[in-house]
């Protein structure tokens, strides 16, 4: 029987917001992290970002998605682990996890206008997660401004370190390119829910990278485990 998602790597584009924050150590939940990977911190902060992206058809699959990764360093040097995904697509959440070990639960999105007090030019999505730590029913609402352009394409590498029930330590590889524009961005989410810890809380640097296009994961599938069980 076909595998429910499609093999790595993923080729997708649309548009996203993506927003850094700077939260209390104390004040964030206990994620599980890859053995040998350890907070990336700026004093008695820990570095958040999130994404929000709608993916759009053309790619490998299209969806929405809400992932917050928590800044991380290995012996390598700096990189994101997910610690919190939501989806709106069911293969982009089996894939998610079974492939890399992404902890992907099912959401619902909206998408759409802010309210004119917030200014021009701002949007808003709201996210409805169903099931997960969260409970039933609890909303999570972002909203973003554009500001300035900036010129040509943005070209970026990174990787996302996961633990992964199989494979251990998991290496995510990705390459995105798109334009971007430098903003702001502010988050509400609802008390004890999984993000209660941005609730309120204004980026310190927030940008928009419309049409961009994004690479996940490896050619060919994945490669051999290494000694200790991560993969390289």
């Amino acid at each position: 029987m076909a595998e429910p998602f499609p093999p790595e790597p993923w080729q997708l584009r649309g548009d996203m917001v993506t927003a850094v924050w700077l939260v209390p150590g104390r004040e964030t939940p206990g994620w599980r992290l890859p053995a040998g990977v350890r907070p990336l911190r700026l004093g008695r902060f820990r570095v958040l970002v999130t994404f929000w992206v709608d993916y759009r058809p053309g790619g490998t699959l299209a969806y929405r998605e809400l992932l917050v990764a928590l800044a991380v360093r290995d012996r390598r040097g700096p990189a994101a682990c997910a610690v919190e995904v939501w989806v709106d697509d069911p293969r982009s959440l089996a894939g998610g996890r079974t492939l890399w070990g992404i902890p992907k639960e099912l959401g619902s999105f909206t998408f759409g206008p802010a309210t004119p007090s917030t200014g021009a030019g701002a949007t808003r999505t709201r996210l409805v997660v169903r099931g997960g730590p969260a409970g039933p029913g609890a909303v999570v609402t972002g909203t973003q401004q554009d500001l300035l352009p900036l010129p040509g394409r943005l070209r970026v590498r990174g990787r996302l370190l996961q633990p992964h029930p199989v494979h251990g330590t998991c290496a995510v590889p990705l390459r995105l390119s798109g334009r971007v524009r430098l903003g702001r961005a502010r988050l509400t989410a609802e008390p004890g829910g999984p993000l209660a810890c941005l609730d309120g809380r204004r980026a310190v640097l927030a940008a928009t990278i419309r049409g961009f296009r994004m690479t996940v994961g490896r050619a060919g599938g994945r490669p051999p485990r290494t000694p200790g069980g991560a993969v390289s």
